[in-house]
């Protein structure tokens, strides 16, 4: 019997500002059973708004500033899609993205901030906006890496003078400065003097611009960017290299083309925090507008009504009743000077100097602790009488989802034993990575299935890695993918969240084998404890299959994708991994590779590829069936980012203390060897000769390629040096 509440509801959070944050930690706290939580967000982090400036002056590293989703997402137990939402349509409930199918809600709220684009001529090619900030810090650390190396000029110019304006002026002129470079810094402002702050706060922002060579162009009408200039209405044209755009704020243009309640592209909200006239969606942030009470865009207000967010969220989840939101007056403006002093502002008063940094610093710290400082998962501890044994495999680390759910090969290879050899019309069938089957007319199929314990919420991304995964058989045979039958195992959940969740894995998997030139033509379902996706694949090939026998003294080992990825996936299972390496090793592993199969079956004298036996069980698999020794490079061994300090500090699969006692290594030591892997790469044996050339082509086609050891005379061991 199940005893875990069942789904009935989906939230949907779309975008991952400071209030959506907020949210999923207080949510990771006190969960609501039967409500699935979805976050859709471009990447796996957020940035927070109130650092960047340090961040550009160079006090901050660029991860101190990022909010991260994966992370946080892994605490509130929500599924997080790298997408961006593109429409939505309110009759259907449901949120259109840029690159994947639409995404059904019951209840959901946006808080996708705003942007600072201009429309300007030239400003698209040329210029870059304050907002979004994750696109503004990437292009800003490029052009001052190309000032310092004598690439770019240090002409900035900074469209718009209010705080964010001034602030960002101010950052990057004591950046150049602290660099060793003389910035020719200009704040262009098409009112009368720099905004948003009252006469004591202008003149102390005005006093520090001075000192730092900003100059500040007002009554300016920008009316052209070009490559290296601003053209203004009646005024000399500024140099400019590096144009920002930070002239307050537009809404998203894809929400002006929705039927939301708007008012020039910002959704209208009420107290509560609901979009005017819909119960099922709510706004927050910048992109939200508040008839009765409008705001300024200042993430101090996100913030404040994250609470009353999440209060009403549950509410309109669970029928309860909701609050009112009521913003505060008056609010600490904290504007940062270029270096570490800063200017305060409320009520009128106004003071400035390092202390004042030093408080805005704690300000914005301590509020990134908020979402960083997560409880450690830990495993339900069973109290009681208890069966011998059950203490101690308690005690040890919770059980990894992919391929690190497996069980070893010793004890796998053991109970293969028992089966019967195959028939005649088997050519090959147990100990490779698929069943050779003879056909009627000479040809031959293989045959595969595996299966996946899911270790991501996102059963849209699970369905690709899984799907990738078990094509990885029938590519490592050198065949061509033929059907595929999905097994799929749902957790328990409303009949209308079964045909969501379904439809999802269905439409990514039947992209997937389309594009492998495989059909999907059926599969069984049922619902269980957790998600679980599998594949059973059949290919044909008109020549006899590659297999793990058949590598010859001499041959060189390549190896297509890095190792890593079952430490990553049990340290973000943890919440220990940081969200930029596990969504950068979850794109990896949903690469199909079929362009690497292509390139390697033709040399190869045997293929594999790695999964949950690791690195080494799978070479050794090799020498041992073909009667050689392998001679390993470490550093030839592609890691995945982020997988090598992982291991270092003690974090790994579960599986990989049976891969080590499994497969013997001569030479150094090296954990990540026996890192079990998902969607791994191809592991190929091939002429040492045609090795070089199997890399070029692999590298022409956009696929990577690493050799990594040499096959020798031997007994099959494997030596690692």
């Amino acid at each position: 019997m199940l005893t875990i509440a069942p789904y009935t509801r989906d939230l949907v959070l779309i975008g991952g500002g400071h209030a959506h944050a907020l949210v999923l930690k207080a949510w990771g706290m006190d969960p609501l059973p039967g409500a699935r939580v979805t976050v859709i967000n471009p990447g796996p982090t957020a940035p927070y708004t109130g650092m960047l400036p340090g961040y550009v002056a160079g006090h901050y590293r660029r991860d101190e500033l990022e909010i991260d989703l994966v992370r946080l997402c892994r605490h509130a137990g929500a599924r997080l899609i790298y997408d961006k939402a593109v429409h939505i349509n309110q009759a259907l409930r449901e949120v259109t993205l840029e690159t994947r199918g639409p995404v059904a809600y019951d209840l959901a709220s946006i808080d996708v901030g705003i942007t600072a684009k201009l429309d300007i001529p030239g400003f698209s090619k040329y210029g870059i906006g304050a907002k979004p900030l994750d696109l503004y810090a990437k292009r800003w650390s490029i052009f001052l890496e190309q000032v310092l190396h004598g690439q770019a000029t240090a002409d900035v110019a900074v469209i718009g003078g209010g705080v964010a304006g001034c602030e960002l002026a101010m950052a990057m002129a004591f950046a150049l400065q602290s660099a060793g470079v003389s910035p020719r810094v200009t704040v262009i402002e098409s009112g009368p003097t720099i905004s948003v702050v009252g006469d004591k706060a202008k003149r102390l922002i005005l006093t520090a611009m001075s000192d730092l060579g900003v100059v500040v162009k007002t009554s300016a009408k920008t009316v052209k960017i070009t490559s290296n200039q601003v053209l203004l209405d009646g005024q000399e044209p500024v140099a400019a290299v590096f144009c920002v755009g930070a002239a307050g704020g537009s809404a998203h243009k894809w929400i002006s083309q929705t039927n939301l309640p708007q008012l020039n592209g910002f959704i209208k909200i009420g107290s509560d925090l609901g979009v005017l006239g819909d119960e099922a969606l709510f706004a927050v942030g910048d992109c939200a507008l508040m008839e009765v009470e409008p705001l300024p865009k200042a993430g101090v207000f996100a913030v404040r009504a994250a609470p009353i967010l999440h209060h009403n969220i549950r509410m309109a989840l669970s029928g309860g009743l909701r609050k009112k939101w009521r913003p505060q007056k008056n609010y600490l403006k904290l504007i940062s000077l270029g270096g570490k002093s800063a200017v305060a502002e409320k009520f009128g008063f106004n003071l400035a100097g390092a202390s004042l940094w030093r408080w805005k610093d704690w300000i914005d710290k301590s509020f990134m602790n908020r979402l960083s400082d997560l409880p450690k998962m830990v495993p339900p501890i069973e109290t009681g009488e208890l069966a011998t044994g059950v203490a101690e495999m308690l005690a040890t680390k919770p059980l990894c989802g992919g391929c690190g759910a497996k069980v070893g090969r010793g004890v796998l290879s053991a109970a293969l034993k028992t089966i019967t050899q195959p028939s005649d019309d088997v050519v090959t069938g147990v100990g490779d990575d698929a069943a050779v089957l003879c056909q009627p007319n000479g040809n031959y199929q293989v045959i595969s299935t595996d299966h996946l314990r899911g270790f991501i919420a996102d059963p849209g991304q699970m369905s690709r890695i899984a799907a990738v995964h078990a094509l990885g058989d029938v590519w490592a045979m050198g065949a061509e993918p033929q059907v595929g039958l999905a097994s799929i195992v749902l957790p328990q959940m409303s009949a209308e969240l079964q045909k969501r969740t379904l439809l999802e894995i269905t439409e990514v998997a039947t992209e997937v084998l389309n594009a492998a030139g495989a059909q999907l033509v059926g599969g069984h379902t049922t619902m269980g404890a957790e998600l679980t996706i599998g594949f059973t694949m059949t290919g044909t090939k008109d020549s006899m299959p590659l297999t793990i026998a058949g590598a010859r003294d001499g041959d060189a080992l390549i190896l297509t994708r890095p190792i890593g990825s079952g430490v990553i996936l049990a340290a973000d299972m943890l919440g220990q991994a940081g969200g930029c390496n596990v969504a950068a090793t979850l794109a990896i592993m949903g690469q199909p590779q079929d362009r690497e199969a292509t390139v390697l079956s033709t040399v190869a004298h045997a293929m594999t590829d790695v999964t949950g036996f690791g690195l080494a069980g799978h070479v050794h698999a090799i020498c041992q069936a073909s009667g050689l020794d392998a001679h390993l490079f470490q550093d030839a061994i592609p890691i995945y980012s982020g997988a090598r300090a992982l291991s270092d500090q003690g974090l790994s699969s579960t599986l990989m203390p049976e891969n080590r006692k499994d497969t013997p290594v001569d030479g150094l030591y090296d954990a990540m060897l026996y890192d079990p892997q998902t969607a791994g790469g191809l592991l190929a044996s091939v002429p040492e000769k045609q090795s070089a050339d199997v890399i070029k082509k692999l590298v022409a086609l956009g696929c990577t390629g690493h050799v990594i050891g040499r096959l020798s005379k031997g007994t099959g061991r494997v030596c690692l040096s």
